[in-house]
């Protein structure tokens, strides 16, 4: 590896095989001098404590939750705030050094792995909720600040922002990958709810992507920078701050579960209540496996049978209106009578279900891996692929629950292998591109919510098109001409 790095990056990766033998002396006076005054200068800018080495925080840092292997950097950071990234950002583009921003970990594609070696850049300690406009339904935080933490902060105020991924995700890094979650179909994903970002760039410029202190609800001011670096992976530049929508906490909120005797009947079931104009807040498939899994995880009794979780939110009276013309709709496909969870309590113990359904799935083969699919196609599609899907998998013998956010026609097949199994991950593996390319020929596309990362680099050139492609690496060229954001990650490595 060592052959294809410049010399600074060279030098960083021999420090690190210097302490891992335990050995002080260096071969050349230069080369640890050179090495020593890029580490003092990390250190001037962040602090001793700022700056570490060790083999146990590199490797905890050099993989998130995907199944892709973990490939760790050659040093962590820790800036305190945007003037030390900006600081250290510097550094690294003089020395041509790798950058790989790092939120929380929970990412499922392999997005923090330092493929190229480099500089993690952890902003755990920058985790600060700077600016709260409860007049105005906004709020900017800092990248340490995730979901869990900005909702209790709002607990009083009578505000909460609704994007849920399922995991405690830090509120920047779901900006970076353009996550969403179960509440998307009734509030957006964080591409609608962003208002605003700081970032600093490969070489160190901080920028606002819509104005320094800007947060309007609309603006049709010049290009739509804040949305270029919406889903961006880190490979843009480094979010430092985001402005983000928030919402009043609805007066009243009812959750229910209904199962079908067929997986057309649930997903026909959905579309037809989005066609009906419900504003349904959540509404998730859980099929016959997925379900099964669930109950015996989290100790539910629901049927196995494909499923429906729901969510209502609003008024009392308006409630009631929604949930008639929902039970109408899924008892004309072949629906049970609703199960309902009126308290927080109840609700809550529901939902945890749903975002426990990775852990769910995992628990049918102890000792297994867990790989997640994640394609999204036009709602009218949606019955076909899932029901095409669940064939696939039953003629190929795999294990692949599925779970999704059928109002936004994304769902998931939680895919359960044995990692010690050549065969039986090859096949997952031909199974998961003969799903993405499914979905593209449904006019869909592979990645709906967990972002491209490193394994759906070539999926995304089928999808975009070779000009789209051309476009996107003129963008990244523009803004990191060096290549040190994140490299190997969303494009694959431009034809000469």
């Amino acid at each position: 590896m060592l052959l294809g790095l410049t010399p600074t990056r060279r030098l960083l990766s021999h420090r690190r095989c210097l302490l891992q033998c335990r050995s002080i002396r260096s071969e050349n006076t230069a080369t640890s001098a050179a090495l020593d005054s890029v580490l003092s200068a990390f250190r001037s800018i962040c602090g001793d404590d700022g700056v570490s080495l060790g083999e146990a925080v590199r490797e905890q840092h050099g993989k998130d939750e995907s199944v892709h292997r973990c490939c760790p950097p050659d040093v962590v950071l820790f800036p305190r705030c945007v003037e030390d990234v900006s600081a250290l950002a510097k550094v690294c583009h003089s020395h041509h050094l790798p950058i790989i921003p790092f939120g929380t970990g929970t990412g499922l594609e392999g997005g923090v792995g330092a493929v190229k070696g480099g500089v993690c850049f952890s902003l755990r300690n920058m985790d600060q909720v700077l600016d709260l406009h409860q007049e105005d339904f906004d709020v900017t935080v800092e990248p340490g600040v995730t979901r869990k933490a900005l909702n209790a902060y709002l607990r009083d105020t009578g505000l909460w922002f609704p994007v849920d991924p399922g995991a405690d995700a830090s509120l920047c890094g779901m900006a970076a990958t353009s996550a969403s979650g179960t509440n998307a179909v009734r509030y957006g994903t964080m591409r609608e709810n962003v208002l605003n970002l700081e970032v600093v760039l490969a070489d160190g410029t901080i920028i606002h992507t819509a104005g320094k202190g800007r947060r309007p609800r609309k603006t049709s001011a010049g290009y739509n920078l804040t949305n270029l670096f919406v889903g961006s992976e880190g490979t843009l530049g480094i979010i430092t701050k985001t402005t983000l929508r928030l919402y009043g906490i609805p007066e009243a909120m009812v959750s229910a579960v209904c199962s079908f005797p067929s997986v057309q009947a649930a997903v026909d079931s959905t579309v037809q209540v989005l066609q009906a104009g419900v504003p349904i807040a959540r509404i998730e498939f859980l099929d016959d496996v997925m379900i099964d899994a669930c109950n015996r995880f989290s100790s539910l009794s629901y049927p196995v049978t494909p499923t429906l979780f729901l969510e209502f939110h609003g008024s009392e009276r308006s409630l009631e209106e929604q949930v008639n013309t929902t039970e109408d709709i899924t008892q004309s496909n072949g629906g049970s009578d609703f199960q309902w969870a009126r308290d927080a309590e109840t609700r809550n113990r529901l939902w945890k279900a749903r975002h426990d359904a990775w852990y769910a799935a995992l628990a049918l083969r102890p000792g297994s891996k867990a790989y997640a699919t994640d394609v999204c196609v036009p709602l009218s599609r949606l019955p076909q692929i899932i029901v095409e899907t669940k064939e696939d998998l039953i003629e190929n013998r795999l294990t692949g629950p599925i779970a999704g956010h059928v109002g936004d026609g994304n769902f998931h097949c939680l895919m359960v292998v044995d990692p010690s199994d050549p065969e039986e991950l090859h096949r997952v593996h031909l199974f998961t591109e003969r799903l993405a390319r499914r979905a593209l020929a449904m006019d869909g596309t592979c990645t709906g919510e967990h972002g491209v990362g490193i394994g759906k680099r070539a999926l995304l050139c089928e999808e975009m098109g070779h000009m789209a492609i051309k476009v996107m690496h003129d963008l990244k060229n523009a803004l990191d001409p060096k290549n040190l954001m994140n490299p190997g990650k969303i494009l694959q490595p431009r034809e000469l």
